[in-house]
């Protein structure tokens, strides 16, 4: 391998994406992964992955596949982890990846150094490092669990975050609560509705659950199609109304009504929970008040013993690697060109840093395109004031769209995927105009 010029902090999807855009466009790189196998958080079992046993994608894989390494067409739409492990698997061996990275090697360090940077990582033989002109950090937000705040009184139940599931057999036989509603909680739900000896549900606040099919199709395609056409406020109504004609009103569940729209916050797709309600396997709770001992005291008065609590209460996104002063206020508050480029560090790149109202793997991928052209000189940003404005328009809009879920990192799929290309377009004007 030539010597690099790139480093990548990680080798799951967006650290493959962008090994294999950086390669085509002639740019040595390296990449640093924990795991002793490419495929980050996929790969069941891996250090640091989250995933459990009955994961499956909550994206269609017509949505979700790479654009140049299409999913095969027996599969079915919704594949699971084990197919998707082995998919970016076949992605690193179909380009020849696999030699450009370093597995079981954890990035401890990324400094400046002048003009460039140097990583610092620990390896099987010990420390390892390496001066790179650029780094592009695609190590994924997943893996560091965020714990919920502290309840009133004292809890005695045992208790777990949803990134140490792994299976239906942690819930046989016991009496569990299920904290949160994100598409990890619905999950465990389900399996707990199987396994353990009584499931509840509590949700503080009320989400949109989604179909992973309507109208006979995977959902997530309708919502594609209209994206091309409509803007989101429109979309959203359609949206809205498609979904209570298909599954009724969520009080019926036993749910609290979302405060927000559809397309204001992450989707939850769930075929099983609703039918796992209405057959009283599941049942719903609001939000916990506090806990005496092995019993939960709800927000609307009623108690319930439990055995387990599975907080799925999602993940604080760290980069502890970088120092603090690259990341202002938090990785999750960084403004960043296009979700990509470090405003005022030049050579460091995101590929991955988002929150996507679908698919990740087509974003970080057109993400990873867009860092291998300015790396190889075929795309220019426009000036720094231009960059820092641009950031400014998108958090405007990002907060009276999302409020404050993560307004800096949120990004709607299709209207951003298009913009990627336009910006890619664009700046190869402005590198051949520079010429």
């Amino acid at each position: 391998m030539a010597t690099p010029r790139v480093a990548v902090v990680g080798a799951g999807a967006a650290g493959l994406a962008t090994l294999k855009a950086l390669a085509d466009a002639g740019v040595p790189a390296v990449a640093f992964e924990a795991a002793d196998t490419p495929g980050g958080l996929w790969v069941y079992g891996a250090p640091g992955s989250p995933a459990y046993r009955t994961l499956h994608l909550n994206t269609s894989k017509g949505r979700t596949e790479f654009a140049d390494h299409p999913m095969p067409a027996d599969w079915p739409d919704y594949p699971d982890h084990t197919r998707v492990a082995g998919y970016l698997g076949d992605y690193a061996d179909r380009f020849g990846l696999r030699e450009a990275v370093r597995l079981r090697h954890t990035v401890e360090r990324v400094t400046r150094t002048g003009d460039g940077w140097r990583v610092q990582a620990t390896g099987p033989d010990g420390p390892v490092e390496v001066d790179v002109e650029a780094v592009v950090v695609a190590n994924g937000h997943n893996r560091v669990p965020k714990r919920p705040q502290p309840y009133p009184g004292e809890c005695t139940a045992e208790q777990m975050h949803s990134h140490d599931y792994r299976g239906p057999e942690q819930l046989a036989g016991r009496r569990v609560l299920v904290v949160g509603g994100g598409n990890s909680a619905m999950d465990i739900a389900v399996d707990a509705s199987y396994a353990a000896a009584r499931t509840l549900l509590s949700l503080r606040r009320g989400v949109w659950v989604v179909p992973k099919y309507l109208l006979g199709r995977p959902s997530d395609t309708l919502n594609g199609a209209l994206a091309r056409r409509l803007p989101w406020r429109l979309r959203q109504r359609i949206s809205q109304t498609m979904i209570t004609t298909a599954v009724g009103s969520l009080a019926r569940y036993g749910l609290p009504a979302p405060a927000h729209g559809f397309l204001q916050d992450h989707p939850t797709l769930s075929d099983a929970l609703l039918s796992r309600l209405t057959h009283g396997d599941i049942q719903a709770r609001p939000g916990i008040a506090r806990f005496d001992g092995d019993r939960a005291e709800f927000t609307d008065g009623r108690t319930d013993e439990v055995d387990l609590v599975v907080w799925c209460t999602g993940y604080r996104v760290e980069v502890p690697f970088l120092d603090p002063a690259l990341l202002g206020d938090g990785a999750d508050r960084l403004p960043l060109y296009r979700h990509v480029f470090h405003l005022d560090a030049p050579g460091l790149a995101f590929v991955g840093l988002m929150q996507s109202t679908g698919a990740a793997f087509p974003l970080v991928e057109a993400q990873a395109r867009l860092v291998a052209a300015r790396l190889a000189g075929t795309w220019a940003p426009p000036d720094p004031a231009r960059q820092a404005a641009a950031c400014r328009e998108e958090l405007r809009a990002a907060t009276a769209r999302w409020g404050q879920r993560r307004p800096h990192m949120r990004v709607d799929f299709d209207v951003y995927l298009a913009e990627l290309g336009r910006e890619l377009a664009t700046g190869r004007r402005r590198a051949g105009a520079a010429r």
